[in-house]
């Protein structure tokens, strides 16, 4: 893509705000090729990030740093959260409508957010084997490893405290 016309008109342009607001909303990518100050336009990002989620890595990194633009590229991409600040990989709301989407996200999520019950719960319902990346007291706990089998049967056996196993609802759902 990197000599496609619309990346040469995009480099042409590079310092113009207007084509950016216009073409990301079609080609998001492109906005790799805008100047730093575009980049750091919050309604070009968001016209981007609306679109794939994705583009949220040319972003400057104080947008980066900015939930609403986090929020909405999670919305489309989980996954994008890896380049989200510091901050925000800490910030609850944010992980949370990333695992929704992704749950491979608890991954880049905080420390605290993978000892956060509710996080963990919603990750695994949505990657069962994430479950690796929770906090070892929640891989202890009941709720966390029966949401995580139920979705992923005996893939994330290994990452469940060995006790757990015994718990006769967690058998009759290994049975299953």
């Amino acid at each position: 893509m990197a000599d496609s016309p619309e990346v040469i008109e995009a480099i042409e342009n590079k310092d113009n705000r207007e084509f950016f607001l216009e073409r990301v909303k079609t080609i998001p990518s492109l906005i790799e090729w805008a100047n730093d100050e575009i980049k750091d336009d919050k309604e070009v990002i968001l016209n981007a990030v609306k679109v794939d989620g994705g583009a949220l890595e040319f972003a400057s990194n104080r947008l980066k740093d900015d939930k609403d633009v986090l929020l909405e590229a999670v919305s489309q991409a989980g996954w994008c959260c890896c380049y989200a600040s510091d901050r925000l990989k800490s910030d609850k709301d944010v992980i949370l409508a990333a695992t929704k989407k992704d749950g491979q996200v608890l991954y880049f999520a905080s420390k605290e957010l993978r000892d956060d019950k509710e996080v963990v719960i919603s990750a695994v319902t949505n990657k069962p084997i994430i479950l690796k990346y929770a906090s070892f007291r929640l891989r202890s706990d009941k709720d966390v490893a029966i949401a995580a089998i139920s979705k992923g049967k005996k893939s994330v056996l290994e990452y469940i405290n060995q006790e757990l196993l015994e718990e006769p609802e967690i058998q009759d759902l290994l049975k299953e």
